[in-house]
């Protein structure tokens, strides 16, 4: 009577166990970074560029943050784009996400 006991103890905790339990699934949606925005619509400095180059095309920035480091890096925050100078040249223009 004991075994049988211990038996079907073993078969239920078994069954318990490799039941499947609920599992949450979740969609995961990318949109890649060049479809983020129509791209065309805005105009951004090119790499190579000199300050006064983009200062004469662009205006004066938003905000400047830096020069920082060697070589001096800084940025000019425009309303839709960042420019990342390194010491006077366009290093890089990265376009804002949108709110």
């Amino acid at each position: 009577m004991k075994k049988s006991n211990m038996m079907l103890s073993v078969l239920a905790l078994s069954a318990f166990i490799l039941a499947p339990s609920s599992s949450v699934v979740a969609e995961q949606i990318t949109i890649p970074v060049g479809s983020q925005t129509d791209r065309a619509s805005i105009s951004t400095p090119k790499t190579g560029l000199s300050q006064a180059s983009v200062r004469a095309a662009w205006g004066a920035p938003m905000e400047i943050r830096g020069p920082v480091g060697e070589p001096p890096i800084s940025q000019w925050h425009y309303q839709d784009f960042i420019v990342y100078f390194e010491d006077n040249r366009v290093l890089h223009s990265v376009l804002k996400p949108k709110r």
